[in-house]
């Protein structure tokens, strides 16, 4: 009884303790740490939902600025990252997926006609990805990506 009991107690106390010490870092619309914090007795949590590219509505996308016509979803990403625009006279041309070292990891062409976009991030590491958009003005936009 009391081997079966001291058994009881160990794995309880293991389960307690791989829960009670955990590093929550929070981050900025941009992609960059903003708090780090050692919490000591939490349990873990996740800062956002991920939804379904059907459940995503409107208000889900981030923007450059309010006005811009280009958004995106979810940043940071842990499987899959959803990229939107609304520019008129003006396609995108291509979309490039970079890591740190500038190594090109994807490369998306023949968006013609198409408004959206997704890219699986589900094969790649965690890490922070630079993500290159060039419409047909020679405009580009650069995102920070951050995989979880």
């Amino acid at each position: 009884m009391i081997k079966h009991l001291t058994t009881l107690l160990l794995v309880i106390g293991l389960n307690a303790f791989s829960q009670t010490n955990k590093i929550q870092f929070n981050y900025d619309t941009a992609g960059n740490q903003i708090t780090r914090q050692l919490c000591l007795s939490c349990l873990s949590r996740t800062n956002q939902n991920i939804k379904n590219f059907e459940q995503v509505t409107t208000d889900d996308f981030q923007k450059f600025s309010p006005e811009d016509n280009f958004s995106y979803y979810p940043n940071p990403v842990k499987e899959e990252l959803y990229l939107k625009w609304e520019i008129k006279d003006v396609l995108i041309s291509s979309i490039e997926l970079y890591n740190l070292n500038g190594s090109l990891l994807k490369s998306l062409t023949e968006l013609n006609g198409v408004s959206t976009q997704s890219i699986n991030f589900s094969g790649y590491p965690v890490g922070t990805y630079v993500l290159h958009i060039l419409d047909s003005s020679g405009n580009t936009k650069t995102i920070k990506v951050i995989k979880q």
